[in-house]
């Protein structure tokens, strides 16, 4: 695969897709970066099965939704492993979300949450591909929305998330145009519901409604979804794509499978 040797820089992961993500690139020979906020534990966890494999890797702990924060975390990975070949803005998520409906929602929260979810990526990128840019180097930014950037959830509240993940996907087609002159790729995947360690957090009812809207018929794994990391990442297999956001959802967001998303 022509991503071996490459620095990877993967925000949000201490669990989850990004820890994944992570494993996936360090078996491909890959300098990692892990990147987490709140929790060290899971980073440090990360970090040590990226060893395991026999791949360089660094932890750097950051609040994606502060751009001096960002900038910090993008320059010491570049000071660490001498450049960035790949950023994968993988952060984001909704987890903590308030009583009462989108008119009774604190301002904060709103803010916040566009933040995590649009404007970390904008801010990481922004160091990042001027490092590649710099270097006339064919660098990769991958970006990871949701299946909820284009489908709603009235059960579980998508505001702002949404209309962030949304405005994710129109990111990666703007920053793509931009930087294709450059030879920088800007790609985006759009997971369905993936089980993670944070899947606990739905309740037995949530578990079953989302299966229902699964057509092929099961939950996806993190699995599922780093194959495509690696093929965004290659400077082979994907030299022709940019600007690009790939649904893996099981074919949840079909038309035809959504009439009943509305409870």
């Amino acid at each position: 695969m022509a991503v071996t040797g490459k620095t990877v820089l993967i925000t949000g992961s201490s669990h989850g897709i990004g820890a994944a993500t992570a494993l996936a690139f360090a078996r491909e020979g890959c300098a990692i970066g892990v990147n987490y906020n709140k929790d060290p534990e899971g980073a440090e966890k990360t970090a040590a099965q990226v060893r395991e494999l026999g791949a360089d890797v660094d932890i750097f702990g950051a609040d994606v939704s502060d751009p001096d924060a960002c900038e910090r975390m993008v320059r010491a990975f570049i000071a660490r492993f001498g450049r960035i070949d790949v950023l994968i803005n993988n952060a984001g998520g909704a987890l903590k979300i308030p009583d009462g409906g989108f008119i009774d929602m604190p301002v904060s929260y709103w803010n916040n949450q566009i933040d995590l979810n649009l404007n970390a990526a904008a801010y990481c990128s922004r160091i990042a591909v001027r490092d590649m840019i710099e270097r006339k180097a064919r660098g990769k930014v991958i970006n990871v929305s949701s299946i909820h950037s284009q489908i709603t959830w009235v059960r579980r509240k998508m505001l702002p998330y949404s209309p962030a993940k949304a405005g994710l996907n129109m990111f990666t087609k703007a920053l793509g145009v931009e930087v294709a002159k450059h030879g920088i790729n800007v790609n985006c995947i759009a997971p369905g519901f993936i089980l993670t360690k944070l899947s606990n957090r739905y309740t037995e009812e949530d578990m079953k409604s989302y299966l229902r809207k699964i057509p092929l018929g099961f939950l996806g794994q993190t699995s599922d979804i780093t194959p495509m990391m690696l093929f965004l990442a290659d400077d082979e297999k994907s030299r022709f794509i940019t600007g690009q956001t790939f649904v893996i959802d099981g074919g949840q967001s079909i038309d035809g499978a959504i009439d009943h998303m509305i409870e």
